[in-house]
Formats: structure tokens, sequence, C-alpha cells
């Protein structure tokens, strides 16, 4: 009975974005910004960009943009800690002294250091894909 609850609970999960982005891409009413006019002759996209303060970023996804800089920060130090466990897997490996114990944790610390690394691989690929795709 348990299994079945996680699954219904995980359907749910996926299907809010779904939904979300099925009624952003295909619901007519939503208009581009910059074809709303206003009396005055100037464009909502117009008004925005005037009213933004110096110094405000222009994106915030895409190369060289805030949310890009701070996904590829904590991938880095993901992978980072990833690697220092690699190393500290190592090194309990190698002072086990023949313990089967030790060496089976040591094993296990690097088996699953070197999963971590793969992953922050991975997601660092994955997400400056998706990134750029959502940008152009």
């Amino acid at each position: 009975m348990k299994l079945k609850s996680i699954k219904v609970v995980l359907a749910g999960l996926l299907a809010i974005p779904l939904v979300s982005l099925g009624v952003t891409f295909f619901n007519p009413a939503i208009t581009s910004v910059q074809a709303i006019v206003c009396s005055d002759g100037t464009t909502v996209a117009e008004g925005a960009e005037c009213a933004k303060p110096d110094g405000t970023p222009t994106c915030l996804f895409g190369p060289g943009c805030a949310f890009t800089a701070i996904v590829n920060t904590a991938l880095f130090l993901i992978g980072s800690i990833a690697v220092l466990m690699l190393i500290y897997g190592g090194i309990r490996y190698t002072t086990s002294g023949g313990n089967e114990k030790s060496v089976t944790a040591a094993k296990n610390t690097i088996l699953y250091a070197i999963v971590g690394i793969v992953v922050a691989i991975l997601a660092y690929a994955i997400v400056n894909f998706v990134l750029t795709a959502l940008v152009v």
C-alpha cells in the first residue's frame, strides 16, 4: 500500500510542472509584453526598461547570468566535495591495515565519491544545456 501512495505523490509532483508549462505555452490569452502598447505609444517592455535602476542584471538565465552563475558555483562545490571524499576514501583504504570492515567502508566511500563526481558532471552538463536552450 505504501508503494502505491508513493507513486501517486510522485505522479502528482511531476504533473504540476507539466500543467503549468502547458498553460504558459498554449494559452492564447498570454501575450508578449512587446505587443502591449500604452496610450502614449510606448510598449510595456520599454517602460520596464526605463524603470530599471542602474546596475540591475538584464537576465536571470543563460550564459553569464545570475541564475547560471549560482547553479554552476553550487555544482562546482558539489564536485569538489566529491573529489575530496574520493581522496579521503583512498587514504582510509591505504590505512585500513587489512581490517575487512575498514576496507569495505573505504571502498564504499570511494564508490559513492565516484558516483557523486559523475552526478555533478552530468548535472552541470544538463543544467547548462537546458539554460542555453531556454535563452535562444
